[in-house]
């Protein structure tokens, strides 16, 4: 029998990426097997797109603590890029034009983040707000991103990778844990790293960090760039995986609200919180559509219903904000911290 202070020192020494071992193990090896269309198109596959965005922009916001508006523009940056590269680069493969996109995205990120270089907090935020508009007006007015469609909708291209075909439920679904999970896996370990640090430092004290020695202008860019590649492969995911096909106005200031919603319930600075975050945004709606229907359904439209849902949500985020600023993140933590103190005297 282990003694008290065995177990501590033994849970203190879990390694950290034990957990997400764990998860992607069910992910991989269970869920593509138990679960229906429906469940991958309307959970699952959202669930994956908004995680990978809310990871990119925890990144800019959370790590680096450069607020920003814009995700959705991002993220259309590398939907349409992805679509055309795609469409003109004859024999470029579908992995290769992702990539591709998410460097555009990256670069475009780059450059509507020079005002972070003068602009701080609200200010910034708002002078991101460019790069929404901007977009938007963009891929509306020049029908070449669109390939000259007339109502601005574009179709995703077969998900044919490596000489594999993904575009069954349950294969888009593998396609997208895929390029999540690497991304993810990526941006944890950039965190960790010198770049990491400077991210955190500049956000925490800017004038500090630079008397210290850390590159504040180079690091704000590249934590710009960082994210919007993050956020532009999500993008194409959104799009290429989820939807099937996507019009200009469904990267509207409403995503980029919701990216951002996913970080502030989430809580910054966690990975993990950008997921739990996207969870709760996913599923939370379709649980109170449900509800809403069943109680509610005879006496109240659907209109009525959508209203009510996004009032409920929004109670929700101002709950989170008042109660728990640092998110579902920390709450999670105080819960496995009290799980793991009652199984302590068991184990003694």
């Amino acid at each position: 029998m282990e003694t008290l202070q065995t177990f501590r020192a033994r849970t203190r020494a879990t390694p950290t990426w034990a957990w997400p071992l764990a998860a992607l193990l069910i992910a991989y090896g269970i869920v593509p097997f138990v679960h229906s269309a429906y469940v991958f198109d309307a959970i699952l596959l959202p669930f994956l797109a908004l995680a990978l965005a809310g990871v990119g922009l925890n990144l800019l916001t959370g790590y680096a603590g450069q607020l920003s508006l814009g995700s959705a523009a991002f993220m259309a940056v590398g939907t349409f890029a992805a679509y055309n590269f795609q469409l003109r680069v004859e024999g470029l493969p579908l992995w290769g034009s992702i990539i591709l996109a998410g460097a555009s995205a990256a670069l475009f990120g780059v450059v509507f983040g020079l005002p972070s270089l003068r602009l701080r907090g609200f200010y910034l935020a708002v002078s991101t707000l460019a790069a929404q508009f901007f977009v938007q007006w963009a891929l509306t007015k020049f029908s070449w991103f669109t390939n000259d469609s007339a109502s601005g909708v574009i179709d995703a291209p077969p998900l044919t990778a490596f000489g594999l075909n993904f575009d069954s439920a349950a294969g888009r679904y593998v396609f997208a844990l895929t390029i999540v999970a690497v991304l993810t896996a990526l941006a944890w370990r950039l965190v960790g790293t010198q770049t990491g640090h400077h991210f955190i430092a500049v956000r925490d004290h800017e004038l500090a960090a630079r008397v210290i020695g850390v590159p504040v202008l180079r690091t704000k860019l590249l934590a710009f760039a960082v994210s919007s590649f993050v956020i532009g492969v999500a993008g194409v995911l959104w799009a290429f995986v989820y939807l099937r096909t996507v019009e200009p106005a469904g990267f509207n200031l409403d995503r980029s609200f919701q990216i951002l919603f996913i970080v502030i319930i989430g809580g910054l600075a966690t990975i993990r919180g950008a997921f739990l975050g996207a969870a709760l945004i996913v599923a939370f709606p379709l649980l109170l559509s449900r509800v809403g229907t069943a109680l509610f359904g005879h006496w109240f439209d659907s209109g009525v219903l959508d209203m009510s849902q996004r009032i409920v949500l929004g109670l929700l985020i101002v709950f989170f904000l008042i109660a728990e600023p640092d998110g579902l993140a920390a709450l999670w933590s105080r819960w496995f911290s009290r799980v793991r103190s009652r199984l302590a005297p068991r184990a003694a």
